[in-house]
């Protein structure tokens, strides 16, 4: 069955001066006009299209691939405004569609905003909307505490950073925790930290215990030697230039060295830490 706003292999049926009719099945022939179409295309060929809808609710196809498909959360940029919504470039000639009742706050021209791309229901149309938290799955997460998973970050809040995680569920950055620069629809790796009674998720940028402090260790004791063997930081340092210098938590940084501490392969004072020369 041909899947609107996903990418489908259909067979092309037969060629025309204007382009290609494709096998939709149960769906019927779908056109394939000539300029998004492959080169040399033949008759039987079997081809990867994007399938969408017209302004006229016919199925259409093209071999150019959107920034993002249906069921997918992506960061686009508002190209026009009309009174009933705006409309987005999401990499294809016809915009995709935000009605005024799917915008989070109003859009504006020339600015780019964080959307989840759907079928309407009773459109049958593909859309999107940036009131994203409805389109989050409240399925039981089914992540391990320590996980690496793909985060993106959408919204900005007083405790810290929503993100998406996995194209799936929603996790919090507690701003506390998060010592570099983040912006929305950022792409990361992270790690779920929690899972609460509530099913909600905290997430952090560093992996939690021993994995994580062993790691961190040898990533800091690299860096220690690239530096000569001595650093000017120590665990009373600002959280902000441990970052810069390791790109870790201070949290995680004080267990590292505490770590290469017990080994005797560093030495801490009130001036910085040392490598230990064997």
């Amino acid at each position: 069955m041909v899947q609107i706003g996903r990418t489908n292999k259909l067979t092309i049926k037969r060629k025309q001066d204007f382009g290609a009719h494709l096998d939709g099945g149960e769906s019927g022939d779908i056109l394939l006009l000539h300029k998004d179409a492959p080169e040399n295309y033949q008759t039987g060929d079997d081809v990867e299209v994007f399938v969408y809808t017209d302004g006229e609710d016919r199925l259409r196809a093209t071999t150019h691939i959107p920034y993002a498909t249906v069921g997918q959360f992506a960061k686009l940029l508002v190209v026009a405004n009309s009174f009933s919504g705006s409309y987005l470039d999401w990499g294809l000639q016809k915009d995709l569609y935000v009605p005024q009742k799917e915008q989070l706050t109003k859009m504006e021209e020339g600015k780019a905003y964080f959307v989840f791309i759907f079928i309407d229901e009773k459109t049958n149309r593909i859309t999107a909307s940036s009131k994203l938290d409805k389109f989050l799955s409240l399925d039981p997460p089914e992540y391990s505490e320590g996980e690496e998973v793909d985060l993106i970050i959408y919204d900005k809040t007083d405790l810290g950073y929503k993100a998406v995680i996995n194209n799936s569920h929603g996790g919090i950055l507690y701003k506390n925790e998060v010592f570099q620069k983040i912006f929305i629809g950022q792409q990361l790796k992270g790690y779920i930290k929690k899972i609460r009674e509530d099913l909600k998720i905290d997430l952090s940028l560093q992996q939690q215990g021993y994995q994580g402090v062993d790691g961190s260790s040898q990533a800091i004791l690299k860096i220690i030697k690239e530096k000569g063997g001595r650093i000017a930081v120590t665990d009373k340092s600002p959280p902000e230039d441990i970052y810069a210098l390791f790109g870790v938590s201070k949290k995680i940084f004080k267990k590292a060295i505490g770590a290469l501490y017990k080994k005797r392969l560093i030495t801490i004072d009130t001036n910085g830490i040392k490598l230990v020369v064997k």
